[in-house]
């Protein structure tokens, strides 16, 4: 009986070391989408929905640049993340919650693509956190 738990939790353990490249690959590709998010918004600002009695009131250029930056900070950290370096998962981790959270408030403009991008990020950090390359 023990040994059937020991090799389930080599399997989860496997698929978490995997998950560490898996969500640097995603972190580098998430960092080109929200950069072509941010180029359409920059481009055409009449592209996402017009949100008129939303809390979180930020005009579309302002969302463009804030999707720039996330791309380039998600982009470095993805590549970092490659190394192995703890240093290099902790910014990853903050890097994907702060990108889950601005996906979050930019719901109301496109909503399948924000949701989308939250449940990478959260298996992003799932990932990184269960492969314990943070305790190494």
């Amino acid at each position: 009986m023990a040994g059937t738990f020991d090799t389930q939790m080599s399997r989860t353990d496997s698929w978490a070391e995997a998950g560490v490249f898996l969500a640097g690959t995603m972190m580098i590709l998430l960092g080109g989408f929200q950069a072509l998010e941010g180029l359409t918004a920059l481009i055409d600002e009449n592209f996402y929905a017009d949100v008129p009695a939303y809390a979180y009131d930020i005009s579309v250029g302002a969302w463009a640049w804030i999707h720039l930056v996330m791309a380039i900070l998600l982009m470095i950290a993805g590549f970092a993340l490659f190394g192995g370096s703890r240093v290099a998962a902790g910014v990853a981790m903050a890097l994907a919650g702060l990108s889950a959270i601005a996906n979050f408030l930019f719901l109301p403009y496109y909503p399948v693509w924000s949701l989308v991008v939250i449940v990478l990020c959260v298996f992003s950090m799932w990932s990184i956190v269960r492969s314990g390359i943070l305790t190494r």
